[in-house]
């Protein structure tokens, strides 16, 4: 189906756009009253990822109500987990806990490599259900955690500021570790693979806790299984989001992907520097930005869009949108964005 709007396509690909493309990390869920209106008829958030028609009517909202430039999947980097055998809870107000942890040989044979299509059909249903009913409106992102952020999961079985458990794992027996993130590599290379013959038009992979750990191990426990998904995906553009890993963005230029997420603290000519021309770079307002006036949200906008100028960029905030920022305060960043960039590129013509 040929897309009404493919700026996103294009800018991740580096090819000539009228303006700057724009979505947010997280923009199907809660900021919306629409979303929640979905989300209280149901049980909670897993219920509603596993209902394909309500994950397509919220994926879809965004673009309805915003005006985003794509639509991302609803769902959750830990089906993966679930799919590979260890299933997770979904607590309010605290997060995602998984009542079995990784500590053991024995945990870690217990596991199986997730099958895409019977273990995670309800993700790929959702997808096809969201490309139908966008009719090639905008496109459709696809995503998945990278290995190491899944592992934490695994390991710690919750979130935590430290990751020690993982961490340790990392020290004590770097052979398991490498056998785990091994497994989720090859499962979410699978998953991807199935998001995008499902429809899915580019795919973006999350590294949410790449900034707790040093460089080195950030070489050699997270980018190491990054670069190996990057090479496997070669149907659609690929973003890869490494929040924290500013030390890793000369490594970055390096990967077999398209474009690279900033957070908001990585400077954007620092980045382009470092990264190179040859990407297209993602971001990277500070979230909480929007909680300011209008006018101070035009001002930082118009100041981000200045500093990656011209050249490739899809504007994005440096992290998901926080659940409590006005819905208002996330269009006037996205109108902003759209006619602002569109000034800046006509006046380069």
């Amino acid at each position: 189906m040929e897309l009404q709007n493919d700026l996103l396509i294009r800018a991740a690909k580096g090819e000539k756009v009228e303006r700057t493309p724009v979505w947010l990390m997280r923009q199907a869920g809660r900021i919306l009253p629409e979303y929640r209106a979905v989300r209280n008829k149901l049980s909670g958030f897993i219920e509603l990822a596993q209902t394909p028609e309500l994950a397509a009517e919220v994926t879809i909202q965004p673009v309805d109500i915003l005006g985003v430039d794509a639509a991302i999947i609803f769902s959750d980097i830990l089906v993966i987990p679930e799919a590979m055998g260890l299933p997770y809870e979904m607590v309010e107000k605290k997060g995602p806990r998984f009542p079995k942890t990784i500590s053991t040989d024995e945990d870690l044979k217990a596991l199986k490599k997730a099958d895409a299509k019977s273990d995670l059909g309800y993700v790929l249903e959702a997808i096809k259900i969201t490309k139908k009913e966008l009719n090639g409106r905008v496109p459709l992102i696809g995503f998945a955690g990278a290995p190491w952020t899944i592992f934490c999961y695994m390991v710690e079985g919750h979130g935590s500021k430290t990751f020690s458990k993982a961490r340790r794992m990392l020290y004590n027996d770097p052979l398991m570790a490498d056998q785990l993130l091994k497994l989720i590599t090859d499962s979410t290379i699978e998953y991807l693979k199935a998001q995008i013959e499902a429809g899915a038009d580019l795919v973006q992979v999350f590294d949410s806790w790449a900034g707790i750990l040093g460089p080195e191990q950030y070489q050699r426990f997270s980018m190491k299984y990054i670069a190996e998904i990057c090479d496997a995906i070669t149907e659609v553009p690929v973003t890869v989001f490494s929040k924290g890993a500013y030390f890793a963005r000369s490594e970055m230029r390096h990967l077999n992907c398209e474009t690279i997420g900033l957070d908001w603290n990585m400077d954007i000519q620092s980045s382009r520097r470092l990264i190179g021309e040859n990407k297209t770079l993602q971001g990277n307002l500070d979230p909480c930005a929007l909680y300011a006036p209008d006018i101070e949200i035009e001002k930082a906008t118009k100041k981000m869009l200045d500093e990656f100028g011209t050249g490739r960029h899809i504007a994005n905030l440096g992290h998901g949108v926080y659940p409590d920022i006005d819905p208002n305060k996330v269009k006037v960043f996205i109108n902003t964005v759209k006619e602002y960039s569109a000034k800046l590129r006509s006046a380069e013509i």
